[in-house]
C-alpha cells in the first residue's frame, strides 16, 4: 500500500509537469526538414511549438503536446515542413508594378507584341490613355524566329502621341516610341556613356535604348503614386505566399519605397520579411549613407545595390572579349570606376554589406578588384556579385581571397540556355552559369530568381539549379549537368545559405529554438521526390511569424 500511495504520489507530481510551458501554436504529426546545416529529414522532429512568432521547441510528437499548452494545434497531416522559402535576388516591388502594366512575357514575334500592347491600350479608361505612359515588360528578341531587335516604326503608327516605353525581358534594354523619346528630349540624342542607342543602316533612332540609355528615358516616366503602390505590394504579396516564399530580397529600391515598406509592415498591410538594397544612384546612396544601417523585425536595409554593367541577352554585359555573334562589341562598365570605389570606401566606413550586379567576366573581375582593396582579406562583411554569370576560372580564387558570396539565379541559365552560346561561343559557354563551382568557393551558394526577369517560384529556383533542364525537360542530358547542384545544396540555396547572404542567419532560414518561425509547407519532400515530378510540388502553407499566410485550396 505504502509503495502504491508513493508511485500514485510521483504520477500526480509528474502529471502536473505536463503541459506547464504555454505555446501560441502547435504544429504537429509534421516530417521536419531543419535545415540547420545538413538539410536532411530528422526522424525524431514531428513537432514545432511556437511563441511570440518565435520557435520556442522542436521534437518528438508526445515530448511537444506534453510539453505545451496551446489554444491552436495544427495538425499538418505529415506533409513536410521546411524553413520559410528565401529568394536571395528579387525585385519585390517591380514584380508588384509590373502587373499594372501590358504583360510581355513569352511573346512569340514582335507582332505579338503589338497586338497585346494595342489591347491593353483598348482595355484603359480614357484618363489613362491621355494621362499615362503605356509601360510593359517581357519581350525577348531570341525567342523570336527574327532574333532582332524590334523598330519604333509601328509603335510610332499605333501610338502617335502616347509615349511607350516597354521593357525587354532582362530590364536592360527598352524600345520606345518617338512620342517617348521626345518627352525625353532624346530624339536627336545618339550616344550615351554607359548605355547604346541603337540606330539603323541610316542613323535614325529604332527606339531600343540599352542600360544607361534606357534608365534616362525611363527617368522621364511619371512615378506611380503611393496609393497605387501600396494596393500592388500587398497583391504581389500574395503572389509571393501563395508560392511559398516567407522572405525575399529587393535588389534595388529608391529610399522613399524602403521608407513605404517599413510603413506597411509597421501598420501590418504587410507580413513578407524584405531585405532591401538601397539602389545605387547618388540620391540613394547619399540618403543610405547619412541614414546608416537599420533593421526590424521583418525589414532589413543593410546593402547597398551597385550595378557594374547591363544583361547578357541585350549584350550590355561586360565582357573581357567580345561577343562571338557581334564582334568589336564587349559590353559596357556602367561605374564611374573612382566613384564606385569611394562609395565602397564610405559603405564599409558605415557598415553597409556592397552587393554588385556583375554579369559578364570583365564585371565581374573588375568587381573583385575592388572589392579586394577594400576588404584586404578573408573577412565576414558579407559582400556579394550579384548573377556572377560569366565567371572566368581566374578569378574564382578572387572570391574566396576576399570571403566574397556569389549570388545567382538558376533559371537565368535555363532561360538562356537555347542563345547564350551565340553570344559566348562554345568555349566561354563553359565558363558561364558554373553554380557548382561558384558554390565551392565559400561552401555556400544563396539563390534567387531575380524575378519579374523570371517566375516567382523558388520550385522552379530548385528544380532549375539540380536538373538544369525547362519545364518540357529539354535538354535530356541537362544544360551544363557537371555545374548542377546537388539537391541538399539546392535547398539550403533558399533556406540557410540565403540568410547567410543576407546577415539574417541568426533569425531566419532554419527550423531552430529561438528562430522566426517561418515555414513552408510542401505535399512532397523535394530531396527525395522524382526528378520529373518536382514542378508538381504544391505549397499547402505559408506561415510567417507563427501565422499561416497561405492555405492551399482545392
Amino acid at each position: 500500500m505504502r509503495l502504491l500511495a508513493t508511485l500514485s504520489t510521483l504520477l500526480l507530481l509528474y502529471a502536473c509537469n505536463f503541459k506547464h510551458q504555454e505555446a501560441d501554436v502547435i504544429f504537429h504529426n509534421a516530417v521536419i526538414v531543419d535545415c540547420d546545416g545538413v538539410g536532411q529529414e530528422k526522424a525524431e522532429a514531428k513537432a514545432i511549438a511556437v511563441k511570440d512568432g518565435r520557435i520556442v521547441d522542436v521534437g518528438a510528437e508526445h515530448s511537444i503536446r506534453n510539453a505545451y499548452r496551446t489554444k491552436e494545434l495544427v495538425d499538418v497531416k505529415q506533409a513536410v515542413v521546411y524553413p520559410g522559402f528565401i529568394d536571395a535576388h528579387a525585385h519585390f516591388l517591380g514584380y508588384a508594378l509590373t502587373k499594372l502594366e501590358v504583360d510581355l512575357v513569352g511573346t512569340e514575334s514582335f507582332e505579338q507584341v503589338l497586338k497585346r500592347a494595342k489591347a491593353f491600350h483598348d482595355s484603359q479608361t480614357s484618363e489613362a490613355r491621355e494621362t499615362t505612359w503605356l509601360s510593359g515588360r517581357g519581350w525577348d528578341q531570341n525567342d523570336w524566329d527574327v532574333k532582332e531587335y524590334p523598330t519604333r516604326a509601328e509603335l510610332d503608327e499605333i501610338f502617335p502621341t502616347r509615349p511607350v516605353a516597354i521593357r525587354r525581358i532582362d530590364g536592360h534594354a527598352v524600345l520606345a516610341n518617338r512620342a517617348a523619346l521626345e518627352v525625353a528630349g532624346m530624339i536627336h540624342t545618339l550616344y550615351m556613356e554607359g548605355g547604346e542607342i541603337v540606330v539603323d543602316e541610316d542613323g535614325e533612332l529604332t527606339g531600343v535604348l540599352v542600360d544607361a540609355a534606357a534608365d534616362y528615358l525611363l527617368s522621364f516616366k511619371p512615378e506611380y503614386d503611393e496609393t497605387v503602390k501600396r494596393q500592388a505590394l500587398i497583391d504581389a504579396e500574395k503572389d509571393l505566399f501563395a508560392v511559398g516564399l516567407t522572405s525575399v530580397v529587393d535588389a534595388g529600391l529608391d529610399v522613399g519605397d524602403i521608407r513605404l515598406i517599413n510603413e506597411m509592415h509597421e501598420s501590418g498591410e504587410l507580413q513578407i520579411r524584405v531585405v532591401a538594397m538601397s539602389s545605387g544612384t547618388e540620391s540613394n546612396i547619399d540618403s543610405a549613407l547619412a541614414m546608416g544601417p537599420w533593421r526590424t523585425d521583418r525589414l532589413i536595409v543593410e546593402s547597398i545595390k551597385f550595378y557594374m554593367d547591363g544583361a547578357l541577352g541585350s549584350r550590355g554585359a561586360a565582357l573581357l572579349e567580345a561577343y562571338t555573334d557581334r564582334p568589336g562589341h564587349t559590353g559596357y562598365l556602367i561605374q564611374d570606376s573612382a566613384q564606385y570605389h569611394n562609395w565602397l570606401e564610405q559603405a564599409y566606413e558605415k557598415g553597409f554589406q556592397a552587393c554588385t550586379h556583375g554579369i559578364g567576366d570583365r564585371a565581374v573581375r573588375t568587381v573583385l578588384e575592388h572589392y579586394a582593396k577594400i576588404l584586404g582579406g578573408v573577412n565576414d562583411r558579407r559582400w556579394r556579385v550579384e548573377h556572377s554569370q560569366v565567371v572566368h576560372s581566374d578569378d574564382l580564387e578572387l572570391f574566396a581571397q576576399s570571403s566574397v558570396i556569389p549570388s545567382v539565379q538558376p533559371t537565368h541559365a535555363t532561360s538562356d540556355m537555347y542563345w547564350a552560346a551565340e553570344r559566348l561561343g562554345r568555349g566561354r559557354i563553359r565558363r558561364a552559369y558554373i553554380y557548382k563551382d561558384l558554390q565551392n568557393i565559400l561552401g555556400i551558394l544563396p539563390l534567387g530568381t531575380d524575378f519579374p526577369i523570371e517566375g516567382i517560384s523558388p520550385i522552379s529556383t530548385f528544380y532549375a539549379a539540380t536538373v538544369r533542364k525547362d519545364t518540357s525537360g529539354f535538354p535530356a542530358e541537362g544544360f551544363n549537368i557537371d555545374q548542377a547542384l546537388d539537391r541538399n545544396s539546392a535547398l539550403l540555396g533558399i533556406t540557410v545559405w540565403a540568410s547567410i547572404a543576407n546577415n539574417n542567419d541568426s533569425e531566419v532560414g532554419s527550423i531552430e529554438k529561438g528562430k522566426w518561425a517561418d515555414f513552408t509547407i510542401l505535399d512532397r519532400n523535394i530531396l527525395t521526390a522524382d526528378a520529373n515530378q518536382i514542378l508538381e510540388t504544391k505549397v499547402l502553407r505559408t506561415v510567417v511569424a507563427g501565422q499561416t499566410t497561405h492555405l492551399w485550396e482545392n
